[in-house]
This record gives C-alpha cells, sequence and structure tokens, in this order.
C-alpha cells in the first residue's frame, strides 16, 4: 500500500493535545500506523548512563502518534490538505493534494 505521509514530511497534528502543532515527520513506522513529528508530543524519559556517549537523567524526545491525527501541510498553500494518488503518463504513481491537485514531490 502506498504511503500517504513519508518521511522529510511537512504534517499538522489536526486532534489531540497538540492540536495544531506543525513539524516535520522524522520516521514513519507502517505496522503500528505511528509517525514520530519533531516537536509533537514531547515525552520524558528517565535513563540510565550506559555508556560515554548517552548521558543519565530526565530526557525529553518525540513520542510516536497515530497516522490518523496528522495531515498533509500542501507545499503550494501551506494548508492542510487530504492526499489521493494519481497515476502519471510513464506509469509512476505519484502523491496528490487533493485541495490543489498539485503533484507532492517526494
Amino acid at each position: 500500500m502506498a504511503a500517504r505521509i513519508k518521511k522529510g514530511d511537512q504534517v499538522v497534528v489536526i486532534t489531540g493535545s497538540d492540536k495544531g502543532r506543525r513539524g516535520e515527520v522524522l520516521q514513519v513506522m507502517p505496522k503500528d500506523e505511528r509517525a514520530v513529528v519533531r516537536g509533537v508530543r514531547i515525552v520524558k524519559r528517565h535513563t540510565k548512563a550506559t555508556g560515554m556517549g548517552a548521558p543519565s537523567g530526565i530526557i525529553e524526545k518525540e513520542g510516536p502518534i497515530h497516522l490518523s491525527n496528522l495531515m498533509l501541510v500542501d507545499p503550494k498553500s501551506d494548508k492542510p490538505t487530504k492526499v489521493g494518488f494519481r497515476v502519471l503518463d510513464g506509469g509512476r504513481k505519484v502523491r496528490v493534494a487533493k485541495a490543489t491537485g498539485e503533484v507532492i514531490e517526494s
């Protein structure tokens, strides 16, 4: 199945405690239907030092958020949009912004 949201996309949170926040997708987990977005769903983790490079203490980092709570930001209009798919003449399948009809480059 084709991915509607990919790593590097700009997304906006449409529901939940972080509603309205924007960020870049850092990681997508298709099996879990979740994504990690920069600056969204910040969680605190109590960690132990495991070596020279790993710090100990309370560390804040991004937690995963369900894909249904995210909406892609249209690069042309800078507004949230649904994502559709279109097959080009060469047989290549591309993502399309439903609001403007523009092809989303990835």
